[in-house]
């Protein structure tokens, strides 16, 4: 996100703009509608309110105004599983009209205190195989939402650092094992990986403590990479990772455009801004009448493949020409 649109994505976000009333004017509900939003990061990560700046600006675009017609209650959980479930908590017992939802270590909670509040999540990956909804086409009671993928995501990430840094022949897995989707991604590696020639070495992150110690030991031996999987304590403390790896020579791929932006070397994943832009129009749908259970679950079809030129030399990479014209964007 360029310092440009970032500005502009503030500045929309949780304030009153000229025009307002005449788009309110046009969907004036009865009653003041209020929605949950429970994400896995802190309000002091500008990546964290980019995307609740998307989220309300999308709402907006169809007539909801916070502050107006609808009243929108953030709860800020980071990556403290505790933290996560005393908010999922609070936020069903007030018994808003919708929840938005972010991750599996946010969604599991909320499930587990409702099954009567619709909830809109993101960021989940394969949500039949998690547990989260019934099927894709008819997820049944009052979970939708819009998925990053299935678990095969996880070896395609392999594969491009590969593709990248062919002299890689070791490669630790940067995970949280106490969340499903995480451990099926790891498997989804684990398979890939003979064909690869990588030997792999699983790193269990459950929180920041976790992080630099088990990094710092395998970077010790030579052809060696990491592949870090999203999840709330790794996107929290992206920035640290990124600086080890740069510091230890490791070729990185991670999950999310924002890890390169950091100074990471390659990302492969879907657009969260978008989704999050995505999720409004489902919110819409719901308040106005429609049951979370008949709105399909939406796969991701697009895949962000980003790379960073000036990382890769600096780790001294020379990334093919066939690569960098396939990526959705180039950092130099």
């Amino acid at each position: 996100m360029r310092r440009r649109e970032f500005i502009a994505l503030l500045g929309l976000f949780g304030l009153t703009l000229s025009g307002r009333s005449r788009v309110a004017a046009a969907q004036q509900p009865d009653r003041l509608r209020r929605i949950g939003v429970l994400l896995p990061v802190t309000e002091k990560d500008p990546d964290s309110l980019l995307r609740a700046a998307a989220f309300e600006d999308a709402l907006r675009n169809l007539g909801w105004i916070n502050g107006q017609n609808i009243r929108i209650d953030y709860r800020w959980g980071g990556s403290d599983p505790e933290r996560i479930r005393t908010y999922a908590a609070e936020l069903v017992d007030s018994k808003p009209d919708a929840i938005l939802a972010s991750t599996a270590l946010v969604l599991l909670p909320l499930q587990q205190a409702t099954r009567t509040i619709p909830i809109v999540f993101t960021n989940i990956y394969d949500a039949v195989a998690t547990g989260f909804v019934a099927s894709l086409t008819h997820p049944g009671a009052n979970i939708t939402g819009f998925t990053l993928g299935e678990f095969s995501i996880g070896g395609k990430m392999l594969q491009l650092l590969k593709d990248v840094a062919p002299q890689v022949g070791r490669a630790a897995v940067v995970f949280n094992p106490d969340q499903s989707p995480q451990v099926a991604l790891w498997r989804a590696i684990e398979t890939v990986a003979p064909s690869l020639g990588v030997r792999l070495t699983a790193i269990e992150v459950h929180d920041v403590a976790g992080i630099e110690r088990p990094i710092e030991a395998f970077g010790r031996e030579a052809d060696g990479a990491l592949v870090v999987l999203p999840n709330p304590v790794t996107l929290q403390h992206r920035a640290l990772i990124v600086e080890l790896a740069a510091r230890l020579r490791l070729p990185a791929v991670y999950g999310f455009r924002l890890f390169c932006v950091e100074g990471g070397l390659l990302s492969y994943g879907t657009d969260l801004i978008d989704a999050y832009r995505q999720a409004a129009g489902y919110v819409d749908r719901i308040l106005k009448g429609a049951k979370p259970g008949d709105l399909p679950v939406q796969q991701a079809t697009k895949f962000q493949l980003v790379i960073n030129i000036k990382t890769a030399k600096a780790l001294g990479l020379e990334v093919p020409v066939h690569l960098q014209q396939l990526a959705d964007e180039v950092i130099e």
